[in-house]
């Protein structure tokens, strides 16, 4: 199973304020749904609290070290990260294109990043103040670009982004 994490970037590593994105970017959406749907999405149990429900189409994995004797319907909570890939894979109906993407928070990417085949990044061209929320630095000795797309404009906000895949090398 490919392990992958995706996840959007400001210029200064900010991913989050206060448990919450730091944009509304509705091509960064899309891409996430295009992306992920039909495969498991792992995450820790604060940001499936600020999501508020299971992602459709997908097999939601919860992190959480506490338990959780009433999970929603078509969650699967486990204790560790190892636990959660396992649970990925033990639900993959197709092997051949297995994937499973860690969608946050700060602490299980920065878990993730030691295990992760395939990094999905929308590089977002903004330096928030008050995020409090970051991802690690990508280092370039332990992955390489694959692909990137052209630079993307918000129409409301202006913002720009590109949408960046890396492989382990």
């Amino acid at each position: 199973m490919e392990k992958c994490i995706i996840v959007a970037i400001a210029d200064n590593q900010a991913i989050g304020r206060r448990n919450q994105l730091l944009w509304n970017l509705p091509g960064d959406m899309k891409y996430f749904r295009e992306q992920t749907t039909g495969h498991a999405v792992i995450m820790g149990w604060m940001t499936f609290q600020s999501i508020g429900r299971p992602l459709p189409r997908r097999h939601n994995i919860v992190i959480s070290l506490f338990p959780w004797p009433e999970a929603p319907e078509n969650v699967t909570v486990v204790k560790s990260l190892e636990e959660a890939y396992a649970a990925a894979e033990s639900q993959e109906e197709n092997p051949e294109n297995a994937k499973c993407f860690v969608i946050g928070g700060a602490y299980t990417y920065a878990e993730a990043m030691e295990t992760a085949d395939t990094l999905y990044i929308t590089h977002v061209h903004d330096k928030p103040e008050d995020a409090d929320a970051f991802f690690p630095v990508i280092d370039p000795d332990r992955w390489q670009v694959e692909t990137t797309s052209d630079l993307q404009t918000d129409p409301v906000t202006g913002i720009t982004y590109e949408f960046t895949v890396y492989r382990r090398k």
